[in-house]
C-alpha cells in the first residue's frame, strides 16, 4: 500500500585521496540508496566538477589533508561558492580546536579517518534532517 510520500534520495559527493576503505564505505552508501554524484582526489578538482554539475548534491565529504597550506582558504572558497552543500569533515586529526575552525567555516560535521558505513549513515542522515 503507497502512502502518498516518497522518500528523495541523498546526494552526495567525496573529495578525498584514494583509499580502498572509503571505496567500500562508498559502495556501501550506495547500496543503502544514497546517490554518489562525483568523487574527486583534491578540493580543486572538486570545485571543478561541481561547477559542471546542473544539479548540486546535498552533502559534500571531504577528507581533509592539514599539511596543505592552502586547505582551509580552499574550504573558505568552496563554502563561499555553494553556500547550500552541507559539508562533512573526515580527517585523522581529533583536535576540538580544528573541530571549532571547521564549524566557523560552515561544517555541518566531522567524521573521524576509520569510522564505518553506520557511522557515516547516521551522520549524513542528522545532517539532511
Amino acid at each position: 500500500m503507497e502512502t502518498g510520500t516518497t522518500q528523495e534520495k541523498i546526494t552526495l559527493a567525496f573529495i578525498n585521496d584514494k583509499s580502498p576503505i572509503l571505496d567500500i564505505t562508498c559502495n556501501d552508501l550506495v547500496a543503502s540508496g544514497m546517490e554518489i554524484i562525483f568523487r574527486s582526489e583534491n578540493i580543486e578538482d572538486g570545485l571543478f566538477q561541481l561547477s559542471a554539475l546542473k544539479e548540486l548534491p546535498q552533502i559534500c565529504i571531504i577528507d581533509l589533508d592539514f599539511y596543505d597550506r592552502n586547505v582551509l582558504s580552499q574550504l573558505q572558497e568552496l563554502k563561499t561558492q555553494y553556500p547550500t552543500i552541507k559539508l562533512i569533515a573526515h580527517s585523522d586529526i581529533d583536535d576540538q580546536k580544528v573541530g571549532k575552525d571547521l564549524l566557523d567555516i560552515g561544517f555541518s560535521s566531522y567524521l573521524l579517518i576509520g569510522s564505518g558505513k553506520d557511522d557515516f549513515r547516521k551522520v549524513i542522515e542528522g545532517v539532511i534532517n
